[in-house]
């Protein structure tokens, strides 16, 4: 049943990733110009690579660090999850990785 949540979750971040950078390619075409496959494709790897990279969504609690500090708050745990079933490796392979290889495939 875990295997189920964590795919759905990497189902539902994938889908979410590529509308934003749908919308982001469609703004930099109507600004600029251009192709949108290729910017497409261009947007998708460099997005698929900042999820590699971070692996999570360790931007995000990077940024609570001040906010809960000045609220005197402890930092987050990693243990606590939010009831994400995804580990950073699991969001490179089933989001990070499939965005980069659809970019390639895109731009070649």
């Amino acid at each position: 049943m875990t295997v189920l949540k964590g795919l759905r979750e990497a189902l539902v971040l994938l889908v979410i990733a590529l509308v934003v950078v749908a919308v982001a390619a469609g703004v930099w075409v109507a600004v600029s110009g251009g192709e949108f496959v290729t910017r497409f494709g261009i947007a998708l790897v460099v997005v698929g690579a900042l999820l590699g990279v971070t692996g999570d969504l360790t931007l995000s609690r990077v940024g609570m660090l001040g906010a809960r500090a000045a609220f005197g708050l402890a930092p987050e745990q990693e243990t606590g999850g939010g009831g994400r079933v995804l580990t950073g490796v699991g969001i490179f392979l089933f989001v990070g990785l499939p965005l980069v290889v659809v970019g390639i495939t895109l731009i070649s």
